[in-house]
């Protein structure tokens, strides 16, 4: 059914896809489906050049991005995030599979799939002599957006460039080219969204108006994905999360249960008097001295509880000035699921598309 209602709307030129919602958000007329994002056994193999061997990039990939999720995409240098990215925004040709972006499979009908999607690139690639409201006019005119429907204004003062509005390109600082690129993939108000590193490089001004800018547009129904290498602004940000290694998804759940997963937590005690050495019954279970007051244990929250843990040094006498706990977090998590070795930089021709 899905398929048949593509086909129609493609005969019929496209220009029905996306209506601009009036609170911001595009969505597509048939209505809106449970996933933004659908991968199915996705593959991608580069060909080798010049005698070297073929890279898979991505080996089966499997995910399900919900609708109006704030989803992040995490993963080593190599692991395949960007070709995942690339693939759905039609920028490289997928080996095997299947990936539907808003109902749309970018196969059978990759105009409307395309159109459901704005992508912000890591590169600032931008054209030096065009200001931000024609790089934002054109856009739109590429998407097929009518004039009279065309927010250029509205976006441009959303991102904080209402004033840089017919400046060169070339003009803007980093912070105001990331800003602009924001703009262009929202220009055509796609129900999805993609950021890949929007942060990166920028301060923390501009990193906290963008995300309150997209925690906005969440909040009016855009799926928002990210790509990150800041492990604790995805744990902030992300109601779920992927984890993405060597071509393959090692993790994927809700951000609170996939910290959970670790089950570990850390107590720090500070005595009231220098300690020589840990008790063995303290050893045990698991304690380490750092420096002579300073007492650390680590526990699994499941299998004890830290009342149980403090009766057990109160009664070797030890006296407690000060405590602290810490839990595990999603850069340990992260850590333990890649490991060290990440996987080689993906292919040039990966960053050459990425360029486009």
């Amino acid at each position: 059914m899905a398929h048949q209602a593509d086909e129609a709307d493609e005969a019929d030129g496209e220009t029905a896809v996306l209506a601009p919602g009036r609170q911001g958000a595009s969505t597509l007329r048939h209505g809106a489906p449970p996933l933004a994002i659908e991968v199915v056994a996705l593959r991608k193999t580069y060909r080798g050049s010049k005698g070297a061997a073929a890279k898979e990039a991505l080996k089966g990939v499997d995910l399900a991005v919900p609708r109006g999720s704030i989803f992040g995409l995490l993963g080593p240098n190599g692991a395949g995030k960007s070709t995942l990215i690339n693939i759905l925004a039609g920028l490289v040709i997928k080996s095997a599979g299947q990936a539907r972006i808003w109902g749309c499979d970018i196969d059978v009908n990759p105009r409307r799939a395309r159109r459901a999607i704005g992508v912000v690139p890591q590169e600032l690639n931008l054209d030096a002599f065009f200001t931000p409201r024609e790089v934002l006019d054109i856009q739109a005119g590429l998407y097929g957006v009518p004039k009279r429907a065309r927010r250029v204004d509205e976006i441009l003062a959303a991102v904080g460039l209402a004033d840089q509005a017919d400046a060169y390109a070339r003009t803007l600082s980093g912070g105001m080219r990331r800003r602009l690129l924001v703009a262009k993939a929202l220009i055509h108000e796609p129900p999805v969204v993609v950021l890949d590193e929007p942060t990166a490089g920028v301060d923390v001004e501009l990193r906290r108006s963008l995300w309150s800018h997209m925690r906005g547009l969440n909040r009016q129904g855009v799926t928002v994905v990210l790509t990150t290498h800041y492990l604790e602004e995805a744990e902030a940000m992300c109601d779920r999360i992927a984890i993405i290694d060597q071509g393959r998804v090692v993790a994927c759940d809700d951000t609170a249960s996939l910290i959970g997963r670790l089950d570990e937590k850390e107590l720090t005690l500070t005595l009231a008097r220098p300690l020589a050495a840990v008790p063995p019954a303290l050893a045990a279970l698991g304690a380490t001295l750092d420096g002579e007051r300073r007492l650390v244990l680590r526990y699994r929250p499941s299998r004890a509880r830290v009342g149980e843990v403090l009766e057990a040094v109160r009664a070797h006498g030890l006296a407690i000035t000060d405590l602290a706990t810490a839990e595990a977090d999603l850069e340990e998590l992260f850590l333990r699921l890649t490991g060290q070795g990440a996987a080689a930089d993906e292919p040039a021709l990966e960053r050459d598309a990425r360029s486009l």
